[in-house]
C-alpha cells in the first residue's frame, strides 16, 4: 500500500516468528546468567555470605554452593549465547530458577529481610526477596517461552546435535 511504513500492518498485531522468539529468549537468558555468574565468581566469599543469609544450608555448604553455582550459571549462559545445547541449558537454568524461587518464598515466609545476592554478591546494593521473586518469575516465563519456541525454531540443538 502506498505510504505505508515498513513494519506497519494496518492495525494488526505484528507476529514474531518462533525462530526470532527463540533467538531473543536465549540471548536475554544467556546474557543474564553469564552476567550473574561472572559477578558471583569474582566475589565467591561475598556470595557465600549471601547464601548463608538465606539460612537454608549447613554452614559448610554455603561456600560449596557459592563456589560451584557461578560456574554452572556461566556455562549455561555461554551455551545459550552460542546456540549450543539449548534444551539442556534451558533445563538447568529452569531448575536453578525454581530453586531460587523456592528459596525466596522461604525467605518471605520467614520474614527475613536480606539481599538476594543475585547480581551483587558483595551486598552493596539491595534487592529484596519480593523484587527478586518477581524477577525470577519473569525469567521463568522467558525460559518456558524459549523452550517452547526452540521446539520448532530449527536450531541444531533441537535436532539432537550441536
Amino acid at each position: 500500500m502506498a505510504g505505508s511504513r515498513p513494519g506497519h500492518h494496518e492495525g494488526r498485531p505484528v507476529k514474531i516468528s518462533r525462530q526470532t522468539l527463540s533467538l531473543l529468549g536465549r540471548l536475554i537468558l544467556g546474557g543474564v546468567f553469564l552476567y550473574a555468574g561472572v559477578l558471583k565468581a569474582l566475589d565467591v566469599t561475598g556470595f557465600a555470605g549471601q547464601v548463608a543469609a538465606y539460612r537454608l544450608l549447613p554452614y559448610a555448604y554455603n561456600y560449596l554452593v557459592a563456589a560451584t553455582l557461578p560456574t554452572v550459571e556461566i556455562l549455561c549462559g555461554v551455551l545459550l549465547l552460542l546456540n549450543l545445547r539449548i534444551r539442556p541449558a534451558l533445563l538447568v537454568t529452569g531448575g536453578l530458577n525454581l530453586v531460587f524461587m523456592a528459596a525466596l518464598i522461604s525467605v518471605l515466609l520467614r520474614g527475613l529481610d536480606i539481599d538476594c545476592g543475585c547480581f551483587d554478591p558483595g551486598g552493596d546494593s539491595s534487592t529484596g526477596p519480593g523484587a527478586a521473586l518477581l524477577r525470577d518469575l519473569i525469567l521463568m516465563a522467558l525460559i518456558v517461552i524459549t523452550w517452547r519456541s526452540a521446539d520448532t525454531a530449527g536450531f541444531r540443538s533441537c535436532r539432537g546435535t550441536g
